[in-house]
């Protein structure tokens, strides 16, 4: 149990960072600078080192530490937690912020710079990740060593079985965000964790259940046994179609393209009786009388 130890003392090692800064960058960045940027970058950097670290247990510390996957998972749900209620409103999801594009949330230019700070913020976590193993704290980095250098794909499927595994994980995923998006953080937090930890434990034998290009990109696209094109094909396509089904099934239609609900007919907020509506009715045919009658005795001119 001391890898393990180890392993969970480095998540709050993370966490710790990457709070602090966002708590500097928030004082010292203008807002717009804060939240397409900044805010991007940390949450990108802890998610990805985090899900790294934890990747590695489930590879490695099943076997080699003896813990089963019921301690890799509460882990997972743990740190999605913990990633719900620190990230300060960031997404660290490439498929998050195109969505917020299509729901006129952000802009085209603050759309590009959120995709960027994820880049570059999955990027460094990579990196640093791989320098901290690199240190050999425990036998799992050890064994993390001499195996990353032969890392294999992570599709472990057919190919359009591979993209449908991640498109489907990706359209619960959005359909719960949206679902979820006005509600209480203390509900959406546990929620999105728990589906993320659901998703993971029946779609990631096949897929590993990414469902975030950034961080499939940072954590597979290295690894020998697929094409590139196999990688945009899975880890891109798939998640942004799952993303685009949710959010029609949600809306009705793409708001950042056309107006018009395709699913759903628009109803009225609020209900008028019948009485009342008849009582109308009824008003409008005498003043409509009353008006004939007036015009008929009126002499032509």
């Amino acid at each position: 149990m001391a890898g393990l130890n180890v392993s969970i003392a480095f998540f709050f090692l993370v966490f710790g960072v990457c709070q602090a800064l966002r708590q500097l960058s928030k004082r010292l960045l203008s807002p717009g600078a804060y939240s397409c940027l900044a805010r991007e970058l940390a949450g990108s950097l802890q998610l990805c080192m985090s899900c790294l670290e934890l990747r590695m247990l489930m590879e490695i510390g099943l076997w080699g530490g003896g813990f089963g996957p019921d301690v890799v998972l509460t882990l997972l749900f743990l740190l999605f937690a913990v990633h719900g209620a620190s990230f300060d409103g960031a997404s660290a999801n490439p498929t998050i912020s195109v969505q917020e594009f299509l729901l006129l949330e952000s802009s085209l230019a603050a759309t590009a710079a959120k995709l960027l700070a994820q880049g570059a913020g999955m990027v460094m976590g990579w990196a640093l990740t791989k320098l901290y193993w690199s240190w050999e704290l425990t036998h799992f980095h050890f064994i993390q060593n001499l195996i990353a250098s032969e890392c294999s794909s992570s599709i472990h499927t057919a190919l359009y079985h591979a993209a449908f595994v991640e498109g489907t994980c990706a359209f619960f995923f959005h359909l719960v965000l949206l679902k979820l998006c006005q509600s209480h953080l203390m509900y959406q937090v546990p929620a999105l964790a728990a589906t993320v930890t659901f998703l993971t434990y029946t779609a990631g034998p096949f897929t590993g259940a990414f469902f975030n290009p950034a961080l499939a990109t940072a954590t597979t696209f290295h690894c020998s046994g697929s094409t590139f094109w196999d990688y945009i094909q899975v880890y891109w396509l798939g998640p942004l179609t799952g993303m685009l089904a949710a959010l029609i099934l949600h809306q009705g239609n793409i708001p950042r393209f056309f107006q018009k609900n395709l699913l759903y007919r628009q109803k009225s907020k609020y209900k008028i009786p019948k009485a009342r509506v008849a009582a109308h009715v009824e008003g409008d045919e005498r003043r409509q009388k009353r008006e004939g009658e007036k015009s008929n005795s009126e002499p032509c001119a």
